[in-house]
């Protein structure tokens, strides 16, 4: 709204500038000033009552209609001029026609430049939208290959001592690929918490006692939608750095909570001490789940990593309003 007032003012200032008939250059922007502006707001007040019926239509048919729009509003303004003003400018009818005929022109004129600014802009973002969408993917396909290798090794172990967890691993496997290679894209919070206990019980065929999973989930989760595969990568870290470089094992707590209108979902490990060295990594998978989380969330949402008492904490921060 701001942008279209100020547009309209600078419109009005370049009639102002324009030669004209003996008049003041202030009247001339005051009255310019005053038409454009209540086309400018009749024509965005006709657009706002249909948006609903025009959610559906193509955009070049709404670039039609706001053009239409424009024109008839300038026209009502014209008319209601006509009525208002006749008696003190005593224009002829045929000069107020002339005058509407230009206005007509200038109208069309200033609406298409409009639509042109309007149409870089709108492939401005969505080129950025597509970047970003490019950007995610590649991120997230850096996830996979480590685990899938570890898992298929873990089954090729399994087929011949223990086949039914054998068969159970490669079940839970295809449900875990086939929501990343879906893409990014969103999933219930309920549906990323059963992907994560599938993955846990991937992990518990291969570690068996050496990994320990302590839940604290409420029992009506919030209707809350998260990306595909975003809670996991934690998940993963948490085993890959605090479980698996230590011969006993360690522990991975997972907690899912509300806090006021923020949903937290807290991934926590004990941190191996010496001598074993911690293990150190690229942070893709925790780079990955950062973005795709504030592309979500436009911001609003975070992932926060600290390092206290030994262990390591990682809280995703999700709005529960869109």
């Amino acid at each position: 709204m701001i942008w279209v007032v100020l547009g309209g003012e600078g419109l009005a200032a370049l009639f102002a500038l324009v030669p004209g008939d003996g008049q003041g250059r202030w009247i001339q922007f005051g009255l310019a000033s005053f038409m454009i502006q209540w086309v400018l707001l009749l024509t965005l007040g006709g657009l706002y009552l249909l948006r609903e019926r025009l959610r559906a239509v193509r955009p070049l048919l709404i670039a039609c209609l706001a053009i239409t729009l424009l024109v008839l509003s300038m026209w009502i303004a014209c008319g209601v001029a006509w009525l208002v003003l006749d008696g003190e400018w005593g224009m002829s009818r045929n000069a107020w026609g002339g005058m509407v005929a230009r206005f007509t022109a200038v109208t069309l004129t200033v609406g298409m430049l409009g639509l042109a600014a309007f149409h870089n802009h709108w492939r401005a973002r969505q080129l950025a939208v597509r970047a970003k969408q490019a950007e995610l993917e590649a991120l997230q396909a850096r996830i996979r290959p480590h685990f899938l290798f570890n898992t298929l090794n873990t089954g090729a172990a399994l087929v011949h001592q223990r086949p039914e967890e054998a068969e159970r691993l490669l079940l839970d496997l295809s449900d875990l690929f086939r929501a990343a290679l879906a893409g990014p894209r969103e999933i219930s919070l309920a549906d990323e918490l059963a992907l994560v206990r599938r993955y846990l019980e991937i992990e518990g065929l291969r570690f068996g006692d050496r990994l320990r999973v302590e839940w604290q989930v409420p029992a009506a989760l919030p209707d809350l939608s998260v990306p595909a595969l975003s809670i996991q990568p934690l998940v993963e870290n948490a085993i890959r750095h605090g479980v698996e470089p230590v011969a006993t094992g360690g522990d991975v707590h997972l907690q899912v909570a509300t806090d006021g209108d923020w949903l937290e979902v807290t991934v926590a490990n004990a941190l191996p001490s010496a001598p074993v060295r911690p293990t150190t990594g690229h942070q893709v998978g925790l780079n990955a789940v950062r973005a795709r989380i504030q592309a979500m969330t436009h911001g609003r949402g975070s992932v926060r990593t600290t390092t206290a008492e030994g262990r390591y904490t990682a809280v995703i921060r999700i709005p529960l309003t869109p």
